[in-house]
C-alpha cells in the first residue's frame, strides 16, 4: 500500500489520518467552489441593483429590496432575476412573469416615493 506524507516531514500517514486529511481537502474545494460561484452571483446582482437604481431613481437598498422582492413574488432566486435583468443589455428579453413583477415593483416604488 502507497503511504501519503506531509511536505513538512518525511513520517507516513496512517490510513486513518489520510483519510481525514483527504476528507478535509474534498471539503475545502467544495468550500471554494460554493464561494466562487457566490462572487459571480454578487458580481451580477450587484449590476442588476446598479440598473435598478438608474431605472428607478433609487439607493441601493430600495434596488436591493425591489430586486428581492421580484424574486420572491416569482419564486425565482434572487441571481436568476438578475442575470435576466443584466442579459437585457445584451437584447436578451426578460422573461414575461419577471417583466410584469418588475413592472409592477417599479410601480409600487414610484407611488410610495409620492408618498
Amino acid at each position: 500500500m502507497h503511504q501519503v506524507t506531509t511536505p513538512c516531514e518525511e513520517q507516513p500517514l496512517s490510513t486513518a489520518a489520510a483519510a481525514d486529511l483527504l476528507a478535509e481537502v474534498v471539503e475545502l474545494r467544495a468550500g471554494n467552489e460554493q464561494l466562487g460561484r457566490a462572487l459571480v452571483s454578487r458580481a451580477v446582482i450587484d449590476q442588476a441593483r446598479g440598473m435598478v437604481m438608474a431605472l428607478a431613481a433609487c439607493s441601493s437598498e430600495r434596488a436591493w429590496d425591489l430586486l428581492v422582492d421580484v424574486s420572491q413574488r416569482c419564486n425565482v432566486k434572487l441571481r436568476d432575476v438578475a442575470a435576466a435583468l443584466v442579459a437585457t443589455t445584451k437584447d436578451e428579453a426578460l422573461p414575461e412573469r419577471v417583466r410584469q413583477e418588475l413592472r409592477q415593483a417599479l410601480r409600487r416604488l414610484r407611488s410610495a416615493g409620492r408618498r
